[in-house]
C-alpha cells in the first residue's frame, strides 16, 4: 500500500493497489491522479449520493476462494435511476468490479476475447449474442454518466464522464461490454452473486447509516411535493424516483432537494387501490412497506394493480392484484433459457415452462416511490410462461429486459400479512366480479336446482335449462365487451 498526502488539504490518501491511478480524498473530495513519481490534484469529485447500499469502502469478503476488499466506487446515473460499481482488490493483487443495482449484485473481471462483438447501436434487449464463446441475452443497453466517485480507481474519471455499456445474461453468468472508449468494447465477465454468498463483512448497519445520513435505512421519510405541496412518503436512498399521489408530478429525490422532472399529463381516474401507500406487513419475519403502486393495462384493455414492497434487510418485491386474485413476484437474478422470442417454451433450474401468451402493457397510473423512473405511458412487451401454479415473465422495453417469477398468494395469507390494512375478501371487501363471472355463478345455481328434475325427466327439462343458461350468459358477454371497449 502506498500513502500520499492530498495536494489540496494534506490528508493521507491510500493507494492499496499498484494498478490504481486515481483516488478521491475522503475529506475534501479532491481527485488525486498518481503517476510514476508524483501526485496532483485534478479537481473536485462530487460526493456520492446516500443510496443506502450496505457496501462501503473496506467491506471484505470471499469470492472464488480468494479474499477481497472493496477499495473504490463509481456511482453512475442513467435514464431510469442510478447504480454503483465497486472496485474490488483481491489478496493476490488482482482486481474486479462488484456491480450493485437495486439489491442485485454481480462480480465481473476484465477478459480478452477474439469474438467479433456487435456495435453498440446494433444491440437490442432480448436478442442473443455469442460472447466469449457462450450464448448471452442482452439485458440492458445504457447511456449513462458518472455522477460521483469514492476511494481509489484504476483509471481517470470525473463527474460528468459519459459511458456506454451493455449487460448480458446467461442463467447466472453475466457479461458487460463497455463501449466508452470506442467501437471495440472492453469485456467484463462474471456471475450474479449475493452478499451472503460472498461472506461479506464490515457491511454498513443501520447505526452507521444513521450517523452518516441522519436517517435509518428503511425508515419512511416525507417531503413536500415541489409541484403541489402535498406530502409524499418515501424511503431515502432506497427509492428516490417519486410520483406524487396528489398531482402525479414525476420527481427525483436522489439529491439534497427534490426536483420536478415532469408534470403529469395523464391521470387515470377512479383507480381502485386495495393496499394504501405506507401499509406495512410482516412477511417471513421481515418488515415490509408498500412504497409504490402502479396500474397497468394490456392490449385488450384488461387492467391490474402492482404494488412495490420494500424491506430494509430483504429488498424489493411486487404484489400483483388481478381479477383472479393475488400473486407475489420477484425479479430473477438467474435467467431462464429461452432460445428466442418466438420460442413457446423456456427452462429454469431443470423445469420447463410453457408459453401462455404475450402482450403489450402500458402504465396508466402510478403513485409513490420506485427504485427506477416510472412514467404514465411507459410501454412494455410481456411474455408469460407457466408450470403448475408458478409463472415466469419476460418484460422487454427499448432499453432493458427483465425476468421475474410469481406464485399465487391466498386472500387469508394477505390478511395475515397486512391485517386491517388489507381490504380484500379476508377483510370484508367485496370482489368486483365481471358480468360473465356473475352469470357463471347463476348458471351453476340453475343447474344445481334443476339437477333432480333433469334426472327424472331429462328430455323435457334439458332444452329449457340450456335456453335459461344462454339467456344468462350471452347478455353478460355482450355487457363485458361493451365495458372493455368503452373509454
Amino acid at each position: 500500500m502506498q500513502t500520499v498526502s492530498c495536494p489540496s488539504c494534506g490528508a493521507e490518501v491510500h493507494f492499496r493497489s499498484h494498478a490504481s491511478v486515481l483516488a478521491v480524498c475522503e475529506y475534501c473530495h479532491s481527485t488525486i491522479l498518481k503517476d510514476a513519481d508524483s501526485v496532483k490534484d485534478v479537481g473536485k469529485m462530487s460526493a456520492v449520493l446516500e443510496d443506502y447500499s450496505p457496501i462501503q469502502i473496506g467491506t471484505a469478503g470471499v469470492y472464488d476462494g480468494r479474499h477481497f476488499t472493496v477499495v473504490g466506487r463509481i456511482q453512475q446515473r442513467y435514464s431510469a435511476g442510478t447504480w454503483n460499481e465497486w472496485y474490488v482488490l483481491f489478496d493476490d493483487t488482482s482486481t474486479a468490479w462488484l456491480g450493485d443495482s437495486s439489491g442485485l449484485y454481480t462480480m465481473t473481471r476484465e477478459r480478452a476475447t477474439q469474438d467479433a462483438l456487435p456495435a453498440f447501436g446494433e444491440l437490442a434487449p432480448g436478442k442473443r449474442y455469442t460472447i466469449c464463446g457462450e450464448p448471452y441475452t442482452a439485458a440492458e443497453i445504457r447511456n449513462a454518466e458518472c455522477i460521483a466517485g469514492q476511494g481509489e480507481l484504476p483509471f481517470k474519471v470525473g463527474a460528468g464522464w459519459r459511458i456506454q455499456v451493455a449487460d448480458f445474461r446467461n442463467y447466472a453468468s453475466f457479461v458487460t461490454l463497455d463501449y466508452t472508449d470506442g467501437p471495440h468494447p472492453v469485456v467484463y465477465q462474471g456471475v450474479a452473486v449475493t452478499l451472503a454468498g460472498l461472506q461479506c463483512q464490515l457491511l454498513r448497519d443501520d447505526d452507521t447509516i444513521a450517523k452518516s445520513a441522519g436517517k435509518y435505512r428503511g425508515k419512511l421519510d416525507a417531503l413536500d411535493c415541489p409541484s403541489c405541496g402535498s406530502g409524499i412518503k418515501y424511503i431515502p436512498g432506497a427509492a428516490a424516483q417519486l410520483v406524487c399521489p396528489a398531482c402525479h408530478a414525476q420527481l427525483d429525490a436522489s439529491g439534497p432537494e427534490a426536483q420536478v422532472l415532469a408534470i403529469a399529463k395523464q391521470v387515470h381516474d377512479n383507480v381502485d387501490i386495495t393496499l394504501e401507500l405506507g401499509a406495512s406487513a410482516k412477511i417471513n419475519n421481515a418488515d415490509f412497506t408498500v412504497i409504490g403502486m402502479m396500474r397497468r393495462a394490456d392490449d385488450e384493455g384488461s387492467e391490474w394493480n402492482e404494488y412495490l414492497l420494500y424491506g430494509a434487510r430483504a429488498g424489493f418485491f411486487w404484489l400483483v392484484e388481478t381479477d383472479d386474485g393475488w400473486s407475489r413476484s420477484n425479479v430473477l437474478p438467474n435467467w431462464p433459457t429461452w432460445p428466442s422470442m418466438d420460442a413457446d417454451r423456456c427452462a429454469l433450474d431443470g423445469t420447463t415452462y410453457a408459453k401462455l401468451y404475450d402482450y403489450g402493457s402500458q402504465v396508466v397510473y402510478a403513485a409513490g416511490a420506485f427504485n427506477w423512473k416510472v412514467t404514465v405511458g411507459d410501454s412494455t412487451r410481456v411474455y408469460e410462461f407457466e408450470q403448475g401454479q408458478t409463472k415466469l415473465a419476460a418484460e422487454i422495453t427499448e432499453e432493458e429486459m427483465t425476468w421475474s417469477r410469481s406464485v399465487p398468494v391466498a386472500y387469508d395469507q394477505m390478511s395475515a400479512w397486512f391485517g386491517a390494512a388489507f381490504h380484500g375478501v379476508a377483510a370484508g371487501r367485496n370482489i368486483k366480479l365481471s358480468h360473465t363471472q356473475t352469470a357463471r355463478i347463476f348458471i351453476a345455481i340453475v343447474l344445481v336446482l334443476n339437477a333432480i328434475p333433469m334426472f327424472v325427466s331429462f328430455s323435457s327439462t334439458l332444452l329449457w335449462s340450456v335456453l335459461g343458461c344462454l339467456a344468462l350468459f350471452l347478455p353478460a358477454v355482450f355487457l363485458d365487451k361493451n365495458a372493455k371497449n368503452s373509454p
